[in-house]
């Protein structure tokens, strides 16, 4: 949890930074420093899953939250850091910007300077403060991105219907495990038992009544859970599972990384996102990387993401 510096001074210069996502937003107001005095939230600020106009009023609602009550004070930079911008948005910025500057509302930060980037290199910066490295993101969804000088690159991220390595992609294939032992088509896995479990249902039939009236990108996910809890007590199948999500998303970072010609140089890679919670996942990353860059430097941030969006606002001051 970030620490809110209680200190406000009027006529002080401050920054705003955004991490936005795809279930929710984070804004923070900041000093030059770079310590946070306000906090505020709102929902998805993804264009993929909520459209452009709704995911800009979704950032502008969390910066109003956090310029409620605040009195004299000017905003000199902020940044925005959304998801899909790095990917089918990209040529889209230009509409986004459009959306942002037409946010009344918020009128005293267009005082200052405004950058709209990707949620990627909000992620990146929460955990280094160099500006080439690579980054892993491996939560519902995944992405491997990279900076080097004025080259950028990325691999994954094109959404659920891809995203090797993702909890999405890892529920998929325990739920696709647990339907095949029930069909007789494959081996027996705890994953079965456990999923029956967590949903309080005896029969497939309630399972899928309970899993098909739910948003599957919300309810798909939670099965990788399921399958590392089975992992952990020696499940093959889940283990199985779980290791391939690891290779895969190592393969990304390894692209990103050879495009990058980081392969025989020290470089940063950090690690995001609640998949690097198994331990099975985030051994095989790593392995599967140092045996492909040996001086890769592994790193998970100890900070809330939106201090790599805070970091950039500062550096736009520049």
């Amino acid at each position: 949890m970030l620490k809110l510096k209680n200190m406000q001074k009027e006529n002080q210069n401050y920054v705003i930074g955004v991490d936005g996502g795809g279930t929710k937003t984070i804004a923070a107001l900041a000093d030059l420093g770079g310590e946070v005095l306000a906090l505020g939230k709102s929902g998805s600020s993804s264009p993929r899953n909520v459209g452009i106009r709704k995911a800009i009023g979704n950032v502008a609602l969390a910066i109003k939250h956090i310029l409620r009550n605040k009195k004299n004070i000017e905003i000199t930079s902020t940044f925005i850091g959304l998801p899909a911008t790095a990917e089918e948005f990209s040529l889209e910025k230009k509409e986004i910007e459009r959306e942002f500057f037409s946010q009344k509302e918020i009128a005293e930060v267009f005082e200052g300077k405004v950058k709209i980037g990707s949620d990627q290199e909000v992620a990146f910066r929460s955990g280094t403060n160099k500006k080439d490295g690579v980054l892993l993101i491996a939560g519902t969804g995944c992405v491997a991105h990279g900076w080097r000088g004025k080259k950028e690159v990325h691999a994954s991220g094109w959404g659920w219907l891809a995203d090797e390595g993702s909890a999405f992609w890892v529920g998929q294939r325990a739920f696709q495990a647990a339907l095949k032992e029930l069909d007789r088509r494959g081996p027996k896995t705890l994953i079965t038992k456990i999923i029956f479990q967590n949903f309080k249902v005896k029969n497939i039939e309630n399972l899928l009544i309970r899993i098909h009236s739910q948003n599957p990108t919300e309810v798909i996910p939670r099965f990788s859970i399921f399958c590392d809890e089975a992992s952990k007590k020696k499940d093959k199948i889940a283990q199985e599972i779980m290791k391939e999500a690891g290779k895969e998303l190592a393969n990304s970072a390894k692209t990103v990384i050879k495009k990058l010609n980081f392969k025989k140089e020290i470089f940063p890679i950090v690690l995001v996102g609640g998949m690097f919670g198994s331990k099975v996942v985030l051994e095989t990353v790593k392995n599967e990387i140092k045996k492909f860059a040996p001086k890769a430097k592994f790193i998970q941030p100890k900070v809330d993401p939106v201090i790599g969006a805070i970091k950039l606002a500062i550096e736009n001051l520049d």
